[in-house]
């Protein structure tokens, strides 16, 4: 009897480097609107920008899951086998 091998999921790695887990299992996002326009923004506003939010659509968090299925498995580096 041979032992059907289970295949390994792509990881979309755009995804990987935007959106973070949390202990809990909340896929948490950065903010926008970092990259330029920022002399007119208050030094309150610009440290909330460095803040990481929860991404509070479920339809979102779902496509996320599915996009990077290994994202709250490991910490930092995945196993090399």
């Amino acid at each position: 009897m041979t032992k059907l091998k289970k295949f390994k999921l792509k990881t979309h790695k755009a995804t990987v480097k935007r959106f973070r887990t949390t202990g809990t299992g909340l896929v948490m996002r950065t903010r926008g609107g970092k990259s330029h326009f920022r002399r007119r923004k208050s030094g309150r506003v610009k440290r909330a920008l460095d803040k990481l939010t929860p991404v509070s659509n479920n339809s979102f968090v779902r496509r996320i899951k599915t996009l990077a299925p290994y994202l709250g498995k490991y910490k930092y580096n995945p196993p090399s086998s």
